[in-house]
């Protein structure tokens, strides 16, 4: 198999969605900003840049197809936010809002998105 091209792969992270492929593009802008490798995860079809000074949350934080993380994720991790970038291509620009209107009213583990995306392989089962 050929290799994909950087600009496949944010389409890929984006998950086809327009809205999803700005803040994608965006968000691997302000990595590199910090000068921060970026790889893109085949399996999880997202971005990873690890170490991030500002922009990540708990363990990390995705924006759309870039998982901003504090440290190196594991497959589990990986999975968990690559159903995060699902999210932002399906509620696009709207989807943060969303999210922290839920973290309100139920933290963590409670959150919907965060069931969603599966409690255990987003650490929060345990």
């Amino acid at each position: 198999m050929g290799m994909v091209s950087t600009r496949e792969q944010r389409r890929r992270a984006a998950r086809g969605s327009r809205q999803a492929l700005l803040v994608t593009v965006l968000a691997l802008a302000w990595a590199r900003l910090w000068r921060r490798p970026v790889r893109f995860d085949e399996t999880a079809g997202i971005f990873v840049a690890v170490g991030v000074p500002l922009g990540a949350v708990r363990a990390g934080t995705s924006y759309a197809g870039v998982y901003l993380a504090r440290r190196e994720p594991d497959a589990a991790m990986l999975r968990h936010e690559a159903v995060h970038a699902e999210q932002w291509a399906r509620h696009g620009l709207s989807f943060p809002f969303r999210y922290w209107l839920e973290e309100l009213r139920h933290r963590g583990s409670r959150n919907r998105f965060e069931i969603e995306a599966g409690l255990e392989d987003g650490d929060y089962a345990g």
